[in-house]
């Protein structure tokens, strides 16, 4: 038997930012402003699964913000460095700058919901 559908099954949940347990209920508020930080649900509707652990327990998650943002910044440059090869070193930094503030919001919400399922209790 194969791992591929639960393995396609963990990046879906991740991806639609869904319960670690249950898969159904939402992570973040749906109805939040974009202009906010997102906000957590305190637990899960569907089954009660409470993803606000202890004071501190995110700090792993910056870690993976961080590394989407690096990577995000280091494929912006070099897509940058190939398709516009005349480009000057500051646009190309402006560049990496404006596309790391687009998905800052996204790499925030994927790496809490990657971490708590990564980490589960």
């Amino acid at each position: 038997m194969s791992d591929t559908p639960k393995k396609q099954a963990f990046v879906l949940r991740v991806l639609q930012e869904k319960c670690p347990k249950c898969g159904e209920g939402h992570v973040f508020v749906q109805n939040s402003s974009f202009f906010s930080l997102p906000v957590m649900n305190d637990h899960c509707e569907k089954c009660a699964y409470r993803f606000d652990r202890e004071p501190g327990y995110f700090l792993g998650a910056m870690y993976l913000s961080y590394g989407f943002a690096v990577l995000q910044g280091i494929i912006t440059f070099f897509l940058a460095l190939f398709l516009f090869p005349d480009l000057p070193t500051f646009w190309s930094i402006f560049l990496v700058l404006i596309v790391i503030l687009i998905f800052g919001r996204k790499n925030y919400k994927l790496s809490r919901v990657l971490y708590i399922h990564i980490f589960p209790w």
